[in-house]
Parts: C-alpha cells; sequence; structure tokens
C-alpha cells in the first residue's frame, strides 16, 4: 500500500489527565467517517507543559494513560502515535516518552526525548527540561503496513543527525509531537519541519498542542505536515483541531529519483558516526 491517510489532532492540554483522553476519544470519533490510517497527538497532551509537573504526571509504561491510549488505538482500528507524555521507570527517571500503537493496540514503537530543551534566549523563552527529566539514548524507527516510520519529539529534530539516522534505517516518514512556543514558534517552526522534509526527502508531520494563554508554557500550535519536496502540505492556525492528509510513499522515491541526495554523499570523505542502532 502506498497511500496512508494521516489525522493530526491539534488537541488542548487539560490539568486533568484523563479528560485529555475523553478529548481525543470525542475527536476521534468526529473524523473516523474519514478513515484515517494513522492518526497523531502532540507533545505531552495529557500534561501541562511546565518541568514541575512532569514528576507528577509521569506514569510507567503501562500506566493508565498507555492503557487508554492502546485501547483507542483498537477501538478505532488505527495506527496511534500517542504524541508524548511523561513516563517514569523502575528508578524514578523521569522522560518524555512518545509511544505509538496498531491497529489492535499494541505498541510498536516507544521514543524517549533524547535532546532536551534548555534554552535561555535573551529576551524570548527561558526552560529547563533536565531540572526533572532524563534524556533518552535510542534511534526509533517502526514498521508499519506502509513500511518504515521515524519517530522523535520536538527538539529533537532540530539535530539533522537524528532524522538521518532514521531515514538510513529506512523512514519515508518521519512523526513528531512537538511544543514550539510563541518565541521559537514563530522563528523556526515552519522553517524547520521544511528544512528536515528537504534534507531527507521524507514526509515530516509535526503535532502540536493548541493555543492556551492561560497555561504557564504557550504552545505556538500549527500543527503541519510537509511533502519530501519541501513544501507544506497543510497547516492549522493556533486554535483547536485537525488536519486531515494523504501521504503518496511512491511520491518519496519519485523525488529521491529526481534529486537523489541520499545517493550523492561523499562516504568517502565523511560518514555519520553513532553507537550500533538500538530500537525498543
Amino acid at each position: 500500500m502506498s497511500k496512508i491517510k494521516v489525522a493530526m489532532m491539534q488537541t488542548k492540554v487539560f490539568a486533568d489527565k484523563m479528560e485529555n483522553i475523553r478529548q481525543a476519544e470525542r475527536m476521534l470519533s468526529g473524523i473516523m467517517g474519514e478513515k484515517p490510517d494513522l492518526v497523531t497527538l502532540p507533545e505531552m497532551f495529557n500534561c501541562p507543559y511546565q518541568t514541575s509537573n512532569f514528576p507528577i504526571y509521569a506514569e510507567p509504561e503501562k500506566g493508565p494513560v498507555w492503557e487508554a491510549c492502546s485501547a483507542l488505538a483498537k477501538k478505532f482500528h488505527i495506527y496511534f502515535s500517542a504524541g508524548s507524555m511523561p513516563e517514569m521507570d523502575e528508578n524514578g527517571n523521569v522522560y518524555n516518552t512518545a509511544y505509538v500503537f496498531d491497529r489492535e493496540g499494541n505498541q510498536i514503537a516507544k521514543h524517549r526525548k533524547v535532546h532536551l530543551f534548555d534554552i535561555e534566549v535573551k529576551g524570548g523563552q527561558c526552560f529547563k527540561e533536565s531540572d526533572t527529566l532524563t534524556p533518552g539514548d535510542r534511534v526509533t524507527v517502526f514498521d508499519t503496513e506502509f513500511g518504515k516510520m521515524g519517530l522523535c519529539v520536538c527538539y529533537d529534530l532540530r539535530f539533522p543527525e537524528l532524522a538521518r539516522l532514521m531515514v538510513l534505517e529506512g523512514a519515508k516518514v518521519i512523526v513528531v509531537p512537538a511544543a514550539f512556543n510563541m518565541t521559537t514558534g514563530p522563528a523556526h517552526w515552519e522553517i524547520l519541519f521544511r528544512t528536515r522534509a528537504l534534507d531527507n526527502q521524507a514526509y515530516v508531520l509535526g503535532t502540536a498542542p493548541a493555543r492556551d494563554l492561560e497555561l504557564g508554557y504557550t504552545s505556538w500550535g500549527h500543527t503541519v505536515a510537509v511533502s519530501p519536496w519541501g513544501d507544506i502540505m497543510k497547516q492549522l492556525d493556533e486554535k483547536e483541531g485537525y488536519i486531515l492528509t494523504e501521504l503518496d510513499l511512491d511520491r518519496v522515491e519519485q523525488v529521491r529519483d529526481q534529486l537523489p541526495l541520499l545517493k550523492h554523499r561523499r562516504t568517502d570523505l565523511y560518514t555519520l558516526m553513532h553507537a550500533e542502532f538500538r530500537r525498543d
């Protein structure tokens, strides 16, 4: 199958953890007439984006939110990229973790955010995820009936090496739950997603939370789908809503054949060094 229909849901984030699940289910019920194959949620879709909240909201893998997301995937018979959520391991470490479930509710991917968002922009945003989060250590690619896809979280996309490693492992689509803010969003959101798509000749899907001025961290929104040619297929504004778009995976190979960037890499002069490729 070369075509995949994607629904990208830009949802509001509620303080009540499970209200975010109920909201996702309501939105899913409303769009199932479109028969999406893959549905995506935003970064920290169930937790107001503050470092102090992450340990409070964190659950182990297969906790209540994980179970609810698995159940939604099975109920609606979709591939479900359940945004990201705070995860706590057996040692008390907290991660910004993205899960993907298949049509039967089985977990087929898990990505712990590798690059933590520690920034201080003069006159703009100051944030330090490392106050409460631990970085992950894996490049994440997963299999679907449509082919391989890559998965990373927000700030990870700023590092071209990670996207390239996913593509070298066969990814034609890169799924990115993300929450850029009111400083980085208008400056970098669109150009970054377009650049990663263009560099890697892959579809890149960025799903963000809806903007809520009452929260301490304000999301830029603007959920976006970008083609392998680097053009924006669809993009939302800041409000709640969703994108429905169709990805033609044959287009990936057409672009790569016409402009063979990956084949033209000079691996005799340079190579991307990395630890042994690991996957969950």
